[in-house]
């Protein structure tokens, strides 16, 4: 059975779907920022002021001008930016990402909802060889994460209520959308980012994605 032919049962143990942030939860887009600086610490810089500029920002901006102005804000030349997206191809899973997403596919619908331009989102959910069942970008939503709109955009293309979901999150700044729309969240936290005040701690933060599949296998019978 597909997962888009999965029944909406309460006596499944695994959720109906199972969202994902893209870039950061199953893509090593951080080693990708890094060669573009020209070294981890230019490119953790970068990637800081990315995401406060991504997240702060709300309604949707170009993803690539965003890139760039985080650029100049760290004090890199928005050259970076081109060299970034020259790259963009060759993002690599993180360790385990394709055998929990295999995993995970004959029971739970699967989707993206990532915080860039459509164009890029569809080419970088391309690189996991999985039949998504939605892709959502922050230009189709038009607003970035954490606003509710894209997770719930999300839910709306599976025919999947909040409750019968969870998503996995690459930062902590997922988790200010994920507690306002009613997602279980496991952080997938590979580089140990400290949590952004105020955000909601997860139902579990995990440095790997060793936990997931386990996790979501007890889902319906493990509420928080």
């Amino acid at each position: 059975m597909t997962a888009a032919a999965l029944p909406a049962s309460p006596h499944r143990a695994y959720p109906d779907a199972v969202l994902f942030d893209l870039l950061t939860a199953l893509l090593d887009s951080w080693s990708a920022w890094n060669r573009a600086a020209g070294s981890a610490t230019a490119g953790r810089a970068w990637r800081a002021a990315y995401l406060r500029l991504t997240y702060g920002c709300g309604r949707y901006v170009p993803y690539e001008q965003l890139v760039r102005e985080a650029a100049q804000e760290a004090g890199l030349a928005e050259s970076v930016a081109t060299t970034l997206e020259a790259d963009w191809l060759n993002l690599t899973p993180w360790p385990g990402a394709l055998d929990a997403l295999h995993a995970l596919a004959p029971h739970c619908k699967l989707a993206v909802v990532t915080n860039c331009s459509t164009r890029l989102g569809i080419q970088a959910a391309a690189l996991l060889p999985i039949r998504w069942d939605a892709i959502v970008t922050a230009e189709q939503a038009g607003v970035y994460k954490p606003d509710p709109q894209p997770y719930r955009l999300a839910l709306h293309q599976l025919g999947v209520e909040p409750q019968r979901a969870a998503f996995v999150a690459g930062s902590s700044y997922d988790m200010f959308g994920t507690a306002a729309v009613g997602l279980r969240t496991y952080w997938h936290n590979h580089v140990g980012l400290p949590r952004v005040a105020g955000a909601q701690a997860p139902e579990i933060e995990a440095p790997t994605l060793d936990e997931l599949v386990p996790w979501l296998a007890r889902f319906n019978h493990a509420q928080p």
